[in-house]
């Protein structure tokens, strides 16, 4: 069987320079020949510094915004020349969780008709049929029933977070990127976000992009890693090889940045360019 997402020499540019008739002169590169593949059921990880490029892949990946050149394959077919219904089908399919829960919901919309809002839009199920399985979703997430129509300002964050994993889980999808989804949380609300993420995957079957910055969670939760430098994937394999034996200087560097829990760690120096 196929993986369930192929990408293939995915390169993304920005023009920061034109000229006076506006013909770009200079563009910042933001990816660059990125490839990975992701089985179903299993997580990716994807880590680096900020401005890596790391977002970017994801908001490509979901058509969020358009590569400039790359294949990207889901179940076997091009994203790339999704249009109309075969995009709107992928887009059930494949959900974003944002690292800010409250940017990622309408302040005006109460949680009832944020979480129910996808049913109406994909199936046009309305009505006692969609609170039904607004409830349903949002007690799988710990969410209560009785907190359907309040809005995004009277949660903590890790309450909108579980809201915003309900949301994107209401249309049953196959796959889902996870950009930063903890990253604002305190570390106690983090674990519990985290192993939620992992009762879901086990119980519907759920293929992950988990974009971090954070190693330490990257190794709890993925299956296989890439690193990003710049761009560039410097570094990819199972996340047991990656942690156990980095191979690149950059990869060395985050891996002795994460604490050891024997209080030994190795210090080496930051990367100039190449492995």
């Amino acid at each position: 069987m196929s993986p369930l997402l192929e990408v293939s020499g995915l390169r993304k540019s920005y023009p920061v320079k034109r000229d006076f008739l506006g013909r770009v002169r200079e563009r910042s590169v933001v990816t660059n020949d990125v490839s990975f593949t992701l089985e179903r059921g299993e997580t990716l990880g994807i880590v680096g510094e900020s401005g890596a490029g790391k977002s970017t892949i994801g908001r490509q990946v979901l058509r969020l915004i358009e590569p400039d050149s790359g294949t990207i394959r889901f179940d076997g077919h091009d994203v790339r020349k999704f249009k109309g219904k075969d995009l709107l089908s992928f887009r059930r399919r494949a959900q974003m969780i944002f690292q800010d829960p409250f940017s990622s919901l309408d302040p005006h919309m109460t949680i009832r008709n944020a979480v129910g809002e996808p049913l109406s839009i994909h199936f046009g199920i309305a009505g006692a049929e969609r609170d039904r399985r607004v409830v349903e979703i949002l007690q799988r997430v710990g969410m209560r029933e009785d907190q359907l129509d309040k809005y995004p300002r009277e949660f903590s964050g890790g309450q909108l977070q579980r809201i915003a994993i309900a949301r994107a889980l209401t249309l049953d999808p196959d796959f889902i990127v996870c950009d930063e989804p903890v990253a604002a949380l305190d570390v106690s609300i983090q674990a519990q976000v985290l192993n939620l993420l992992l009762d879901l995957q086990a119980e519907r079957g759920l293929a992950y992009i988990f974009i971090s910055h954070d190693l330490s969670l990257v190794r709890y939760l993925a299956h296989h890693v890439i690193v990003m430098y710049r761009g560039e994937v410097v570094e990819a394999g199972t996340a047991e090889e990656l942690f156990e034996n980095p191979q690149h200087s950059y990869t060395k560097m985050l891996v002795s940045a994460v604490p050891d829990p024997r209080n030994r760690r190795r210090r080496v120096s930051v990367p100039t360019g190449g492995s």
